[in-house]
Parts: C-alpha cells; structure tokens; sequence
C-alpha cells in the first residue's frame, strides 16, 4: 500500500535529493548547485518502489538531462523554453515551446513580435500582475502563470494489481503519459502507442536514445479519426483496452469520437494526465507547471530558479503509473485525474521556500542513463499488426 510522506523527514529528504540527480540540475549557472524545497524526491522514490523493486523513482526524475545533456540555467528552465519572469505583484513561468507561441505570446501583450519575444514579454509582465497573465493566457492558450501554491488533493494509490498481459492503448506524448506506458510495460502490460497523421508524438524530434527507452518495446499504430475507418478503429480500440494514457481535455477526445466515462463504464482505466484537471481549460508542460505552481529553489539572491529538467512530467509519469497498477477503488473501471499542478504543489512544505540549501561537502548524484531495450518503431509501423491482432477491421 502507497502511502504519502504526512511529515517531511528532513533527512530523507535531503538525501533523496541528492541522490535524484536533480540537484546538479537546479541553481544557477555561474552558482552552486541547490537542494530544491520539498518531498518530491521522496514521493518519487515511494511511487517507484511502489511501481516495482527495481525502479528508483527519484533518479527518473532527472534522467532526460542525462540523455540530452543540458544543465541548469537560473532563471531559463534546462530545457531552454520558459523562463522565470518578474510581474507587478511576484513572479511567474512563461514557456514558448511552440512553433505558434511567439504568435501567441505577442497577441497576449497587444504587440507584434519579430524575433526573440522574451525582452517584450518581460516589459510587459512588469507592469502587470499574475492574475491578469493567468486569464489571458488561459484564454489564448499559452503555458504560462503565476507563481503560486494550490492545496488541492491529489489521487493516492490503492492496493497494487498485476498488469502483466494487459492492454495499455496509449494517446499521451512528451513524457509523463510516454513514462507512466514505460513503466506498464516494464510491468508486462502490452503497450500500444496511438498517433494520428497530423499529430506525430512531438518527442520524436527530440533526443533520439531518450524517446527509445520510453518507447522500445511497444508498438505504434497510426489512425485517421477524421475518416469513419479510422475513428472506428480508434472506438474499437479503447473498448478492447484494461488501461487507456492520455493527456487531453474531453472536447480533444470527443474531437477523436471518445469519450472516458463510457469505456469507465465497460470496465476500462482511464489514466487523464493534464495541467490542471480535466475540467481546466489550461495548458501547460513540465517545467512552468512545476514553477507556477510554486516548486522552485530560491537562490541567496531571493531570485527564484528551476527546479530540475521538467521535473512535473516525471513527477506525474510515476503517479500515472501507481495509479494503473492500482486495484480500481470501485471495483470495475475507474477514471484517474491527474493535475499535474496540483502534484507539483502537494510536494512543498508549509513555507514556500523552506528547504532550498546548497548541498555543502555532501556526494551529489549526477543525473543517469539507464539502458533501454531496444529502438522504438517508427510511426505506424505496426499498425495493421496490432489491428488484425485485435480483431479490428479498417475498410
């Protein structure tokens, strides 16, 4: 049985910490590195012991930079998209990770941007506070908000089942759906990643060897759903699924001809990973999830920095993955909601910056590459072998 850390253990933390090899990867560039605030190390080591007795939760959680090599930057997050930005009232974490996101930015600030948008988007929150960003970047779609803590709840594990020969069709991209479909599949779970044609997982620009080891082993299938054949095999699908990964909100999957409370109703888990909630219209990724909602190191300065590579993907990877192996605590199907901010936030102490320390003459582990099981297969490869397998029909 899973059990949250109620307390903060000040020495498990500090070590499980150090250990993640997320330390290297939080402070600034010129500075020394920091051991962030809060448990979530500790969390991450509970849900992989929890996932199995092989997995090292924590160490997951810094493993992308292990893979691309990118280090801590301050105020500009590992991955290079989003950054830490003074508003009127405090501080807050813009991403432009997107091709459109310059566009959006712009439309956000009334101002048309040529070139780097980060000198104008940085004007603009100045003289503006949090709460104005957050609703016109809701409104517009941009991964953007404020920095502030949330105390909602979040999913807890139930008794552990065996997954092993189970069908897990997986939606998700990036990497917190990608990493929860891993570890099903490491379990035993027979995985099958959905694509459609205009929407190639975004991950597969990326890293090459990284989207390999989350990937080896499972099969890719590629589907229409703006064709009746291809919305029917999507249908089909998702009602011979045990467990159905995504990362979209319900009017998306309607888009699809899918809807999580009908295959929840036959018996499915359905694992929703998403910014906030299913039923928020915000967006976000790993890393201004995990800054707005309050998960960043402080530095002596005051300044704020980030906390890791993206570190609310793993972070929610492994909580998704917990939860599918849960035992379904109504017995049959269950829908899980993951908020990706709510996880973020449930993981800090009392005091937002309680915690943030340099890690003094203590050994700190680098971030690590474990070894995949082989190359993942291109987009679609197995299409018409997974569907003939199933007993699927594609007129």
């Amino acid at each position: 049985m899973f059990s949250w850390p109620d307390t903060v253990n000040e020495t498990e933390q500090r070590l499980d910490w150090l250990n993640s090899g997320v330390v290297p990867l939080t402070g600034s560039a010129d500075g020394p590195p920091l051991i962030p605030p809060g448990n979530a190390a500790v969390v991450a080591n509970r849900l992989g012991s929890f996932v199995g007795a092989r997995v090292d939760g924590a160490r997951l959680l810094s493993e992308r930079a292990a893979f691309t090599g990118r280090k801590r930057s301050g105020n500009v997050s590992v991955g290079g998209k989003t950054r830490l930005l003074p508003t009127s009232d405090g501080w807050a974490a813009v991403s432009c990770a997107r091709e459109n996101d310059p566009i959006l930015l712009g439309a956000m600030i009334s101002e048309t941007i040529s070139g780097h948008p980060w000198p104008a988007v940085a004007a603009w929150l100045s003289e503006h506070p949090g709460a104005e960003l957050a609703e016109r970047a809701s409104m517009l779609g941009i991964a953007a908000g404020p920095i502030q803590r949330n105390a909602t709840p979040v999913p807890t594990p139930t008794d552990r089942r065996c997954v092993d020969g189970m069908l897990v069709i997986d939606f998700s991209a990036l990497w917190a759906g990608p990493l929860c479909a891993h570890l099903l599949g490491d379990a035993g779970a027979r995985v099958v990643k959905v694509e459609t044609p205009t929407r190639p997982d975004g991950a597969r620009s990326g890293n090459p060897e990284f989207y390999s080891l989350l990937h080896g082993g499972h099969e890719s299938v590629v589907l229409d759903p703006d064709t009746p054949a291809g919305r029917s095999a999507l249908a089909n699908l998702v009602e011979k699924a045990d467990i159905v990964i995504e990362a979209s909100r319900p009017r998306a999957l309607a888009g699809f001809g899918l809807d999580a409370e009908t295959a929840v109703a036959a018996g499915t888990t359905w694992v929703s990973i998403t910014a906030a909630g299913r039923n928020s219209p915000r967006i976000g990724f790993g890393d201004d999830i995990a800054a707005s909602s309050g998960l960043v190191a402080q530095q002596h300065s005051g300044l704020p920095v980030f906390v890791g590579d993206a570190i609310a993907d793993p972070l929610a990877g492994l909580l998704a993955a917990a939860l599918a192996m849960s035992e379904p605590p109504s017995g049959v199907g269950y829908l899980w909601d993951i908020s990706m901010a709510d996880l973020a936030s449930s993981t800090l102490p009392s005091h937002p910056h309680a915690g943030n320390s340099e890690h003094g003459a203590r050994s700190v582990a680098l971030p690590h590459k474990r070894a995949g099981i082989g190359i993942a297969p291109p987009s679609g490869a197995d299409t018409e072998v997974v569907l003939r397998s199933l007993g699927i029909n594609v007129a």
